[in-house]
């Protein structure tokens, strides 16, 4: 990184500014061609974020952050809305391929999925991610009257 250098004319009450400054600390150019998309869509809501191969999160984008309220949010219209803000917001990665993790039984699941395709970006794989219990909850205990 460079030097970073400012140049502060006029009074105090009207600082102008001028001269190059750095990339600032917390922000790094990536260009990432390979990521995995992971869809989390419930009966309320549907969470979509867009990770590296090693799950260092890139972007992530939910119904409700797009204005979304209610029973609108956990629809497959929303699913798409999500899928193209958070492509929009990730153009300048220059991601190409994905993997797609989905969890969940949402109605938006498959509605996602075909929005990542429909944006070109190639499928590589989709997994269903969704826990299963394998012996349940623990019952209650026994009622004695």
């Amino acid at each position: 990184m460079g030097k970073r250098r400012v140049i502060t004319i006029g009074a105090k009450g009207s600082e102008k500014k001028q001269g190059t400054a750095a990339v600032p600390k917390g922000t790094k150019r990536r260009n990432i061609v390979k990521g995995q998309v992971h869809i989390k869509s419930t009966y309320n809501n549907t969470v979509v974020t867009l990770t590296d191969l090693n799950g260092g999160v890139i972007s992530w984008s939910s119904a409700g952050l797009l204005g979304f309220k209610g029973a609108k949010k956990a629809t497959p219209y929303a699913a798409t809305n999500i899928i193209n803000s958070l492509l929009e917001k990730t153009k300048k990665v220059g991601l190409k391929e994905v993997e797609v993790f989905v969890k969940g039984i949402g109605s938006g699941r498959d509605s996602a999925i075909r929005a990542i395709a429909a944006n070109g970006l190639s499928i590589l794989s989709i997994s269903d991610v969704t826990p299963i219990p394998h012996n349940g909850c623990r019952p209650p205990k026994a009622r004695r009257v």
